[in-house]
């Protein structure tokens, strides 16, 4: 059973340009889904809807079997996604460990140990890490989020390719075992190769390429 499903949903730009048309599809629990496409088709415009981000211009997203309208959008995006922004979206006067200790109540240094972030490094402030670090910091906050589903936009576009792989790695260990959706925008054809569940977008439409 999906957790959350997308049902004919359209959306359009100013009323005139259709980014996705008639959209259908649905994600699982315990799996990771990468949606892959060329630059511009919509990709984070459907992460977006997903998150809570934005609202359709015609159909539903719906969570655990409700409507995100039932939901509301600011509870959807405080209690059951966490995103990984492709613009890291961190509080830039706070540490690494201040920013990843507002999404939990756990200790926040394992799990940015875990993405690659050194004790040292998680006590500056976050404006004097590299760009790969940042993106590190971002996927470890919302690692330590209990959130039900992880959205991530180009979650390794700023990472050399070992850390990509540890950071593949980790994201299919939150869904194969810590039963969370993932759900991945992606350029990387060996990140979308590790997904459960590809999903290609085009043209508007989605279809899945495997799975």
């Amino acid at each position: 059973m999906s957790l959350m499903e997308i049902q004919a949903v359209r959306y359009t730009y100013d009323g005139r340009r259709n980014v996705l048309k008639s959209v259908q599809a649905g994600f699982e629990a315990g799996k990771m889904y990468a949606i892959v496409g060329p630059s511009g088709c919509g990709k984070t415009t459907l992460l977006s809807l997903l998150g809570g981000l934005d609202s359709p211009t015609e159909g539903k997203i719906l969570f655990d079997g409700q409507g995100l309208e039932t939901i509301g959008l600011a509870v959807h995006r405080k209690n059951n996604v966490a995103f990984i922004f492709q613009s890291y979206n961190l509080i830039d006067y706070l540490t690494p460990q201040e920013n990843v200790a507002l999404t939990s109540r756990l200790p926040p240094l394992p799990v940015l140990e875990r993405v690659g972030i050194t004790r040292e490094e998680s006590r500056r402030n976050v404006l004097k890490l590299s760009g790969g670090q940042q993106q590190r910091v971002a996927i470890a906050r919302a690692l330590a989020s209990d959130a039900r589903v992880i959205l991530a936009d180009e979650p390794t576009g700023n990472l050399d390719e070992d850390t990509a792989a540890g950071i593949t790695a980790v994201l299919k260990e939150c869904a194969h075992q810590m039963g969370q959706c993932v759900v991945i925008v992606t350029h990387s054809a060996g990140l979308a190769k590790q997904a459960d569940v590809v999903l290609h977008l085009r043209k508007g439409e989605l279809r899945a390429e495997r799975g």
